[in-house]
């Protein structure tokens, strides 16, 4: 473990909880006495993604730069998959279209043995990055970023997650697809996102 993983893991499991999130509609893809194995680097634009902070959908329309260390008891050969998802899609009032899939790639690999350099993609997405885009008059939705350690051998087609059409990506059952493939829960991090004209105060 990292030396500040720790720290990391009491500041998630906080903000999940008081988030909502967990016990809520993460829930069943984040235990609420989940640690982590391994801290989720996530950032736009050299922004980084902080257990919750406010994005504006205009600073999320290019995919982000993500890191993170290889666990320390993880097979040198080990590879992560890695999820983007919003269990608040339309609205989180209503979220009648969760889980949304924006992300889904896999066969990630660590290039550095601290989290600090970039990991390399030795495989397609699966779901190639759409940006979040709530309507500016929604109230912030919330943002998964799960890390999954995967399964030797494991090769998905596209056909596992879903189409990559707009309408295509609603509805997603990120819990069913992860007991079907045997993916193991590594990191987590998340982040709120607002439209560009969203007013109202955070």
């Amino acid at each position: 473990m990292s030396p500040n993983l720790s720290d990391c893991t009491l500041k998630l499991q906080t903000s999940l909880k008081s988030s909502g999130l967990v016990p809520g509609p993460a829930e069943a893809l984040v235990p609420q006495d989940f640690t982590p194995t391994t801290a989720l680097n996530v950032s736009f634009d050299g922004r980084a993604v902080d257990c919750g902070n406010l994005f504006r959908a205009g600073e999320c329309k290019r995919s982000p730069t993500i890191s993170f260390a290889r666990e320390a008891k993880a097979s040198p050969a080990a590879s992560y998959l890695l999820m983007l998802v919003d269990p608040d899609a339309p609205t989180p009032e209503e979220p009648k279209f969760a889980y949304w899939r924006h992300w889904v790639v896999p066969g990630l690999q660590p290039t550095g043995g601290d989290g600090a350099e970039l990991v390399a993609e030795t495989k397609r997405p699966l779901t190639e990055y759409l940006g979040p885009g709530p309507k500016d008059e929604s109230t912030p939705h919330r943002y998964l970023f799960l890390l999954f350690e995967e399964p030797a051998g494991l090769d998905l087609p596209k056909e596992a997650v879903g189409g990559e059409e707009f309408v295509q990506r609603r509805s997603f059952d990120p819990v069913a697809f992860v007991k079907a493939h045997q993916l193991k829960l590594v990191a987590v991090n998340w982040m709120r996102g607002a439209g560009d004209g969203w007013t109202k105060e955070e």
